[in-house]
């Protein structure tokens, strides 16, 4: 299946100034499979270390100070030649930090191209330098949907409608699509087999191995206390999330919880790309950091198919309870913005009034975004917002199509993928 990521992995390759890819991302989301792939298809052989528990891997790692004395330890543990701009190394499932040390060897200019994957990266933040390139990836956008649905051209259009501001001739076809990513998500096996039509008991036991699978992350923590505190922090999601008011509460966790206890669990579970957090704001200024509460924030999950599962909802409640939609709307947006680069925030003024998400973009630009739905179509929290702080753009996510009225923009919730940075 086509990932976008592959791009950025071409522009690596060939920088001129290119340093070691540290590639990180939760579980099951198709990191692997895609370097391996892309080192099939763009270099004359891969070498490939699964560092898990790989004792001997870690000791040449620690004991050669030398770019000259790895090449030759790897190419004798591998059993292949490693050739200078011709091969791919890639070091999957990397957690020790003796390792990251030896990776930063090749930062200065090397001929030899490797790729660190690893779904723990709060573990790595501390080597972070001039010797080495972070990415992140992610599961699957809507987009990507599409284009392993067979429906690139349509995916096409969205984007055309979006540039150009028109209505999209296929509304409905793009709706009811995108509907079905909701219930399925976008993690690539999940993806796989609901296009080869397995049934979908068998697509539900393959979310809760991946579920099964955050656990395990959260397990790994350095702090023994916070293992019970993350996976609760995890559960208690979907009902965080089904209420109104979105808001992270940790009395929905268990009485008399405080914030203190939670704090580097919560952490853990952001830094890891587990879970997206957006922060509340009362006031708009640059930068949107500076206005954060620290201690309120809502939590999303980073794929829409695991919320579906976990709200334990059916096609028929989907279909019929709007605020089931919303909050699948809701944890969609603020997944797809953070796979876009944004960090998240939400506005709320001393009354009731809230704008879902306020975002930022490498211009300084301020942009509101409301969702606003067929129950909720005179919402005015987005007006009174961009009147208030002057403001001259905003959007409104809904289920109509492409419009806009005056200084908003109505985009249908299925075109988000489009409001990257180069584009919003």
């Amino acid at each position: 299946m086509e990932r976008k990521i592959v791009d950025f992995l071409n522009k690596w390759k060939s920088d001129i100034i290119r340093k070691p890819l540290v590639l990180s991302g939760s579980k099951q989301i198709g990191k692997t499979y895609t370097v391996l792939n892309f080192g099939k298809e763009e270099y004359k052989n891969v070498v490939y270390f699964n560092t898990d528990n790989n004792k001997r891997l870690i000791e040449i790692f620690k004991h050669d100070k030398s770019v000259d004395k790895l090449i030759v330890d790897l190419t004798l543990l591998a059993g292949k030649t490693i050739l200078p701009n011709d091969t791919l190394v890639v070091l999957d499932n990397v957690n020790d930090v003796e390792i990251i040390k030896g990776v930063k060897l090749f930062g200065d200019g090397n001929p030899y191209h490797i790729i660190v994957i690893t779904s723990r990266r709060e573990n790595l933040n501390e080597f972070k330098g001039i010797e080495l390139q972070f990415k992140a990836m992610y599961e699957m956008d809507f987009e990507e949907y599409l284009w392993a649905r067979g429906e690139k051209q349509l995916a096409n259009m969205i984007r055309e409608c979006y540039e150009k501001r028109k209505t999209c001739p296929f509304h409905q076809v793009a709706l009811d699509l995108f509907y079905d990513y909701l219930e399925v998500g976008g993690l690539p096996e999940v993806v796989y087999n609901h296009i080869n039509g397995e049934d979908k008991d068998k697509i539900k036991a393959i979310k809760q191995k991946v579920l099964d699978c955050y656990i395990k992350e959260i397990a790994l923590s350095k702090n023994l206390i916070d293992i019970p505190r993350g996976i609760e922090v995890l559960s208690s999601l979907p009902e965080q999330l089904r209420k109104e008011n979105k808001k992270f509460q940790y009395g929905l966790i268990g009485h008399g919880h405080r914030s203190k206890e939670y704090e580097s669990s919560i952490n853990y579970l952001v830094n890891n790309q587990i879970v997206a957090r957006s922060y509340k704001i009362r006031n708009i200024k640059s930068p949107l950091s500076s206005c954060r509460e620290e201690e309120s924030f809502k939590l999303y999950y980073l794929d829409d198919g695991l919320l579906y599962s976990t709200l334990n909802i059916n096609e028929k409640e989907f279909t019929s309870d709007e605020s089931i939609r919303e909050t699948l709307y809701e944890n969609h947006i603020a997944k797809t913005l953070v796979e876009s680069g944004y960090s998240l925030y939400y506005y709320q003024s001393q009354g009731k009034a809230e704008v879902n998400f306020v975002v930022q973009n490498r211009m300084g630009q301020i942009i509101p975004i409301e969702i606003t739905t067929r129950l909720m179509s005179k919402a005015k929290s987005l007006s009174v917002l961009m009147k208030k702080f002057t403001v001259q753009e905003g959007y409104r996510i809904t289920e109509n199509n492409f419009s806009t009225k005056k200084d908003i923009r109505y985009l249908p919730v299925y075109a988000i993928f489009c409001l990257n940075d180069s584009k919003i």
